[in-house]
């Protein structure tokens, strides 16, 4: 049974990696895809190509499918104004969104420069709000939309020498249950997904020592971007519509729904706290409950499934 048969999605980043299999499996469960990618380098320095947007479009349309292609960026509302335009255009409709476009600026923070921090702002978190708010009052009227969107365990957990990356990310896992929540009553549902998947993004990262060659092996081998897309379109799918406001993520052939924030350890004091009462009284009765510095390869040590 075709999950999106006859839903019109939009999918960024679609012309390489997770966007690409995101694509290519929404058409084969049946949607119109907007098949969006700047054709940019990694660290988005470049001005980019129509090409990589319109190979994965032609692919769609040569196994039978409907695509049209997009290059106009995410990095601005009129890019992302762009998009919508084009999707109402060709296919009459939008239904869903599924946005895992995305650069990487890679460095340690007392290294890291203005243009560096705002670029991989500007295309993820700024990204995220404009491609949701161009779509968001459609969604809205036709009571109808779910958002898809990414995040990272740079920022969920932590990742050394990724600050605004994970500033980033975790910016739009707030993005994304403020949204789910405003949208409950007109039935606009958001998501994120923190995918592990090797990627052209993965392939910059720098390898210093056999430990971290090793994590970079094993996700170039058993951890696929392919892997990541059946979340994606679930998500997307008319029969997920009660699933919203959640953050997940997907390793290997594992998928994981992570805590949110929530109150672990609380200590009340009637007479109130002094600095001297916190530091001997406070800070030593949670510590236990308190989390390590730890990376994600950290929290994931074992071999993928």
């Amino acid at each position: 049974m075709a999950q999106m048969e006859g839903k019109v999605v939009l999918v960024t980043g679609a012309g390489r990696g997770i966007g690409r299999e995101c694509a290519l499996l929404a058409a084969r469960e049946g949607a119109k895809v907007v098949v969006n990618d700047l054709g940019g380098s990694v660290d988005g320095s470049d001005l980019g190509s129509a090409g990589p947007a319109e190979e994965v479009a032609r692919e769609i349309r040569k196994l039978g499918g409907e695509a049209v292609s997009n290059s106009d960026s995410v990095a601005t509302m009129s890019g992302a104004k762009a998009m919508f335009e084009q999707a109402m255009d060709s296919f009459g409709g939008l239904n869903a969104v599924i946005s895992p476009a995305g650069i990487l600026r890679d460095g340690m923070f007392h290294k890291m420069t203005e243009e560096d921090w705002s670029s991989v702002i500007d295309v993820h978190l700024n990204g995220t709000f404009y491609i949701t708010r161009a779509t968001v009052e459609h969604f809205r009227n036709q009571e109808d939309g779910s958002y898809v969107l990414f995040t990272s365990t740079s920022g969920l957990i932590g990742n050394i020498g990724q600050v605004n990356y994970a500033a980033a990310k975790m910016g739009i896992v707030g993005l994304s249950r403020v949204l789910a929540m405003e949208g409950l009553r007109k039935k606009v549902r958001s998501n994120v997904i923190a995918p592990f998947a090797w990627t052209r993004m993965i392939e910059t990262i720098p390898v210093k020592d056999e430990q971290s060659a090793a994590r970079v092996e094993r996700m170039r081998n058993k951890m696929r971007a392919d892997q990541i897309a059946p979340l994606a379109v679930a998500l997307a799918a008319p029969r997920a519509s009660d699933v919203s406001g959640q953050i997940f993520a997907v390793r290997g052939n594992e998928i994981f729904l992570f805590d949110q924030p929530r109150p672990i350890r609380g200590l009340g004091r009637l007479d109130g706290w002094t600095p001297e009462s916190v530091i001997e009284q406070c800070l030593p009765a949670m510590k236990p409950a308190m989390f390590s510095l730890d990376a994600s390869a950290g929290t994931f040590p074992y071999e993928p499934v």
